[in-house]
């Protein structure tokens, strides 16, 4: 259709309490019952010795920022998870010396909670920690207090374990701690699985009838069936410690550091059973591979994470940032490049332990492809589309999620959408946003309590599937898990897309820009950012510009691979004030220099196999306020009407035509049926269709062979 749209052995430790915190916290204020966990403001922005013990940066972000202060997560590694904790020697409240060692040893886990006698929260929290201590008695974990900052132990307090007092502060700089209600889980091995907060119910200048989450429990359950741990860090409210440097050390020897590091970082996917090509569970699996791992860290490729790095001294605000910490990647290269010693098999960590069924729990319900798909050794294969349906007689709330393939070598990804009962034609293909997704490395969602997406009754589930045949031939039969809410949420997880599907990439680009808009008509707090594109993916970037007009970049990622399909979820859910418009821009190269191109001398246009491209930005969020949710009735961020085109677009009086191929789609948005749509009818049309047109018309309106500006490095 011509002219058509084409579609240290102990520091000394003080409490630093701010002038009437104490008034604050013990004078009537916790009584505010909506206090902010998860509270949602702006997150930082991605710009762009041995560290041993844990991280410096968790007493950092610890810090109270105003009057209230929640539980905050934190990211693992920067916390210091799955380090050593050197075995210090502390002292008990009957002066008794005991070794950190000799505490771990006596139990499967071992939690070591900070308290004391004078902090308010501290006295809250006692009977919650004395239930605790009384529930997991029988069940492989024992409890040990550590007062750091009194001499002898209260007389009313209530616990039975062993109590110990560290007002010289050896084992509070050994763990780190930053606060007097802050807890601490190691194994028996001392390595440290969880620290943070017992649960949200207490904080600074709140409190409620009950806990929303209870961090400590859900960590222990999960380390207790060994499942990974979903929270494994958070900040910790209470009177702040300050914790003075000491020179606590482990030896840098294979044992003692270099396996942790590697559990923490590679053994998810490098291990017998995982999608990587190699495993890295022996000192003889590390050494042999050790030119490989030093290339891969040094050039950023592994682990994979391809968001630019928050500005030096700021922490990440992605809660899942794979990046190794300075000091494990500083420690790792140093011990690779000497020679290598093993150590002591005492320091040694306990082996992971990886489940072989459902990470989640045991699923309410299993929906799997009915055959095995057969996947040819070589060459590529097209996306494969399963439906399956569901019968349940009403909307069913789901908790968590988990997509397991059963040839995990041989999928690159799975994208599970929902569709209204016994429909086979996904209105709007992927711009609608995915119910389920499965990439290396991340196949679930757990969602914290108050959270959940909605399966809506007798659902159809379409998987669509992208196998990379790896040279032997196979079959899969992916499983779709998933475990249902007690109770309807707080807060429906909604997945909304910022797509452009009206894209022409010219013949040799190598870096031509493509972008969309997807205005935010109600208050919304996003979740997490997921992008998208195929082969000629080059770079991606989402912005959001505010109602006064400032810009905020919420991801950058200069490298983007098709490879690694991540999610990347926000450690605090980000506010977006209605009148709001989220911009996503992803960059192509679509020249011979890309050796990853299928066709350099093809025009690439918009479609679902990989040898075509999409330029598709997904946004998992929640809303706020009855605005918001009557606006979810309507179809949420992706359905509502896009409103007017952006004032650098000159909308033409006569309309634009709409290409034959796409007439079914637009059918009821083209109300006075000419085959074009006009202004007024572009205003009512879904944000994913308004980008089509309008980049269509900026074509139109400019050279469509005109390089876009260059994506800074």
């Amino acid at each position: 259709m011509s002219g058509a749209w084409q579609g240290g052995s102990g520091g000394r430790l003080s409490v630093a309490i701010a002038g009437g915190l104490f008034a604050l916290i013990g004078g009537g204020l916790l009584a505010w019952a909506e206090p902010p966990p998860g509270r949602s403001e702006p997150a930082t922005q991605p710009s762009g010795g041995a560290g041993n013990g844990a991280a410096d940066s968790a007493r950092d972000v610890a810090t109270p920022e105003g009057v209230r202060e929640a539980p905050r997560p934190l990211r693992p590694a920067e916390a210091g998870i799955g380090r050593l904790i050197p075995d210090v020697t502390c002292r008990d409240s009957e002066g008794r010396t005991v070794k950190l060692s000799e505490l771990t040893a006596a139990a499967r886990f071992t939690v070591l909670a900070m308290t004391n006698g004078t902090c308010p929260l501290c006295r809250k929290y006692a009977p919650v920690l004395a239930r605790l201590e009384r529930a997991y008695a029988g069940k492989g974990v024992a409890f040990v207090f550590v007062n750091p900052t009194q001499k002898v132990k209260p007389a009313d307090t209530p616990f039975v374990g062993r109590y110990l007092l560290d007002q010289e502060g050896q084992l509070s700089a050994a763990l780190k701690a930053t606060s007097t209600t802050e807890v601490f889980v190691l194994d028996a091995r001392r390595t440290l699985r969880y620290r943070g907060a017992v649960d949200d119910q207490y904080g600074l200048g709140y409190a409620l009838e009950a806990p929303r989450q209870q961090y400590l429990v859900a960590a222990l359950e999960a380390l207790l069936a060994d499942r990974p741990v979903t929270v494994a860090a958070t900040t910790a409210p209470g009177c702040a410690l300050d914790v003075e440097p000491a020179a606590l050390t482990v030896p840098l020897t294979y044992h003692a550091r270099i396996e942790r590091i590697i559990q923490m970082h590679c053994l998810e996917c490098h291990r017998q059973g995982g999608v990587a090509p190699f495993a890295l569970e022996t000192y003889e699996d590390v050494v042999a591979h050790r030119g490989m791992i030093r290339r891969v860290l040094s050039n950023g490729t592994m682990p994979p994470w391809l968001a630019a790095p928050p500005p030096a001294g700021q922490p990440s605000p992605f809660l899942n940032d794979r990046r190794v910490p300075e000091s494990d990647l500083r420690d790792l290269l140093a011990w690779l490049a000497s020679d290598r010693p093993k150590g002591d098999p005492a320091d040694a960590p306990l082996p992971l332990r990886f489940a072989t069924g459902w990470t989640i729990g045991t699923p309410d319900v299993v929906y799997q492809l009915p055959r095995p798909i057969p996947v040819k050794a070589e060459g590529i294969m097209p996306y494969q589309n399963v439906f399956i349906d569901t019968d349940f007689e009403e909307d069913r709330w789901v908790q968590a999620l988990e997509v397991q393939p059963t040839a995990r070598e041989v999928v690159h990804h799975v994208l599970v959408f929902t569709l209204p009962q016994g429909s086979r034609r996904l209105v709007g293909g992927e711009t609608t946003g995915f119910f389920a997704a499965y990439v290396p490395g991340n196949n679930k969602l757990v969602y914290p309590p108050g959270y959940a997406k909605k399966l809506p009754k007798k659902a159809t589930l379409r998987f669509q599937i992208h196998y990379t045949p790896n040279g032997k031939a196979t079959t899969d039969q992916t499983r779709l898990g998933l475990i249902f809410a007690k109770e309807k949420p707080r807060y429906e997880v909604q997945v909304a897309a910022v797509a452009n599907l009206g894209f022409r990439i010219p013949p040799g680009a190598d870096n031509y820009e493509v972008s969309a808009r997807l205005p935010v008509p109600f208050d919304a707090r996003i979740l997490a950012l997921f992008p998208h594109a195929h082969l000629r993916g080059k770079a991606a970037r989402y912005e959001v510009r505010k109602p006064d007009g400032t810009t905020q970049v919420l991801l950058d990622v200069p490298r983007y691979d098709f490879n690694w399909q991540l999610e990347y979820r926000l450690a605090q859910p980000l506010a977006i004030p209605r009148g709001s418009t989220l911009i996503y821009r992803a960059w192509y190269d679509n020249s011979a220099n890309n050796p990853a191109n299928p066709d350099p001398t093809k025009t690439v246009r918009w479609g679902e196999q990989t040898y075509d491209e999409m330029h598709l930005g997904y946004v998992e969020y929640v809303v706020d306020g009855l605005t918001g949710r009557l606006a979810l009735l309507r179809g949420g961020l992706g359905g509502n009407p896009g409103g007017p085109p952006p004032a650098d677009v000159q909308f033409p009086q006569q309309g634009v035509p709409i290409p034959e191929r796409f007439q079914r789609l637009f059918q009821r948005f083209d109300t006075n049926g000419d085959n074009r749509i006009d202004a007024k009818e572009f205003e009512q049309l879904p944000p994913f269709l308004q980008n089509g047109i309008i980049e269509y018309l900026r074509q139109q309106q400019s050279s469509p062979t005109t390089p876009a500006t260059p994506k800074k490095e």
